[in-house]
């Protein structure tokens, strides 16, 4: 296995792409933006564009952008050394882990010009976090810059399913801007008591990563609600999960998956986010009829 290629500027990572790109005639390239703290959804990220593409590349950057909270910002998990590691035995030929100076000269007063995410960077995570999904759109909108392979080379990027918003909008800009960029959304990957991986899962006790299992079980009972025609009954389940020790929910909503706008009807998106202690995660869970279940309808109730 080759050893991963560690560049701190956008100089440094062109040259040594265009070379691996050359060198390996590449056609395509498979990116994975991340802002580190890496984990085993991460991985599968990774895994997923080795499996298609010439050559994979990563970029670790803990975007100050999308942090509402210099806090947050401050306690977010940081460990180059461990993620290089990562992405080492993943299979990640160059990582781009540039300073904030790099990414954004003459931060905090740049940059000036930023990437608006509309209308749906302010509904349910955006709703409650202002300003985040402008800050995503405006980092990933440069780091598709950035990584523009040259020609006939296309860029592939991978995003987990988890952040499904993020990945929503991310689609719209890459459609309604041009960029030559495919976006590759990867399944939510879950511990063996279902809870979605998390880079924030990090700054959880053990006490609380029982408690944050809350959300997972929250949105596999109502599929499962759904899918067995039956009531949703929605305010009961945001109620269990409010009443679930050390957890403060903050919206639980279904919605269609195509526009983030509430919805009654199959197939649809369920989307959750609670505070577990004072780390906030969040979690998602597509619902379709699925199989029917015996003795009961897939006609669908309303939510209440």
């Amino acid at each position: 296995m080759a050893e991963l290629i560690i560049t701190r500027t956008v100089a440094e990572l062109r040259s040594e792409m265009a070379e691996l790109i050359r060198d390996r005639d590449a056609t395509s390239v498979g990116l994975i933006p991340t802002m580190g703290a890496l984990h085993g959804g991460h991985a599968a990220l990774m895994q997923a564009a080795r499996a298609a593409h010439e050559v994979v590349v990563a970029s670790l950057f803990i975007n100050p952008l999308q942090f509402e909270s210099p806090l947050d910002l401050e306690r977010y998990p940081r460990d180059l050394a461990g993620d290089c590691q990562t992405m080492q035995e993943a299979g990640v030929d160059i990582v781009f882990a540039p300073e904030v100076e790099e990414m954004y000269p003459g931060y905090p007063d740049a940059p000036i010009i930023r990437v608006s995410s509309g209308r749906m960077g302010t509904t349910l995570e955006g709703a409650s976090r202002p300003s985040h999904f402008d800050g995503v759109a405006t980092v990933v909108a440069k780091l598709f810059n950035i990584f523009d392979p040259p020609g006939p080379a296309r860029l592939h990027a991978y995003f987990g399913e988890k952040d499904a918003q993020q990945v929503m909008i991310v689609k719209r800009m890459v459609a309604d801007m041009n960029f030559p960029v495919t976006i590759e959304p990867v399944p939510t990957q879950r511990t063996p008591a279902g809870l979605a991986m998390s880079s924030r899962n990090l700054l959880l006790s053990s006490e609380q990563e029982e408690a944050a299992l809350a959300l997972s079980k929250a949105l596999f009972a109502l599929r499962e609600r759904a899918r067995a025609g039956r009531d949703w009954d929605l305010e009961g389940l945001r109620r269990q999960v409010h009443s679930t020790p050390d957890v403060t929910l903050d919206y639980l909503e279904v919605v269609d998956p195509a526009t983030l706008e509430a919805t009654t009807e199959l197939p649809a998106l369920a989307l959750i986010a609670a505070y577990v202690g004072s780390v906030r995660l969040i979690d998602n869970l597509h619902i379709d009829p699925g199989a029917p279940t015996s003795g009961t309808s897939q006609r669908t109730r309303p939510l209440r």
